[in-house]
């Protein structure tokens, strides 16, 4: 009986403990007005850290640029927001014949976004920036990806003349440029696939053979993988 009572007890007081925990970690949904001013809020916090790194010591200028970014963010999130892929009808990719994926419908939605959004940021960008500090902010939208594909292409193909490169690094500013208006990751590079398809297709037209380029390369970091992890194996006795 004591027993029992002891258990009783127990239970009791790690209910009376834990409800106090409980109710302090559910948290209220938000509404949609709530989220929308959380998510604006976030969108004004990424474009004043943009600009900030560009040191520019002057605050208004700062200010002024932010303020461009920061619209630019909110107006891709809205359009993205009451465009989704559900408003493009399923068909197929009148290139390739294939059925359209819903990233293929959220990229053609995206894309109906009007001219004027994408014109005002690089506007209001050029009204307040270098053409380099322009780049480094563009380069915040897209993660850096002019710099880390054009690496790729030099990896891939060692003896890529300065003016192979220079083409190659013009198609990758345009898919930056245009990736600018896109909100998802994934769409982002699907825009620079594009690109690098072009950029594929001119190294044919130049005189490489891609396909065997890309092979060789592959080749090449597998055997060194393998012989490093061969390296790595300890001694037989």
């Amino acid at each position: 009986m004591i027993r029992k009572i002891f258990l009783f007890a127990a239970f009791a007081g790690f209910l009376f403990l834990s409800a106090p925990v409980m109710s302090q970690t559910t948290e209220k949904p938000l509404t949609p007005a709530e989220k929308k001013l959380r998510s604006d809020k976030e969108q004004d916090t990424k474009a004043a850290e943009w600009t900030k790194s560009l040191n520019l010591n002057d605050a208004a200028k700062e200010s002024r640029a932010a303020q461009v970014i920061s619209t630019h963010l909110k107006a891709i999130r809205d359009w993205n927001s009451e465009h989704p892929f559900s408003t493009v009808p399923a068909g197929i990719n009148p290139f390739t014949g294939n059925k359209l994926t819903d990233q293929d419908r959220a990229i053609i939605a995206q894309s109906a976004m009007p001219k004027s959004i994408h014109d005002d940021l690089m506007a209001g960008l050029r009204k307040e920036l270098t053409e380099e500090q322009v780049e480094a902010i563009l380069d915040k939208y897209t993660i850096g990806k002019v710099a880390f594909t054009l690496q790729g292409y030099k990896s891939i193909v060692p003896d890529l003349t300065k003016e192979e490169e220079t083409k190659i690094l013009g198609f990758l500013k345009q898919a930056r440029e245009q990736a600018i208006d896109y909100r998802s990751m994934k769409q982002i590079s699907a825009i620079f696939e594009i690109y690098k398809n072009k950029c594929e297709q001119y190294l044919n037209n130049n005189g490489r053979n891609w396909r065997q380029l890309f092979k060789a390369y592959v080749d090449k970091v597998k055997a060194e993988k393998a012989a490093a992890a061969q390296k790595e194996q300890p001694a037989k006795k």
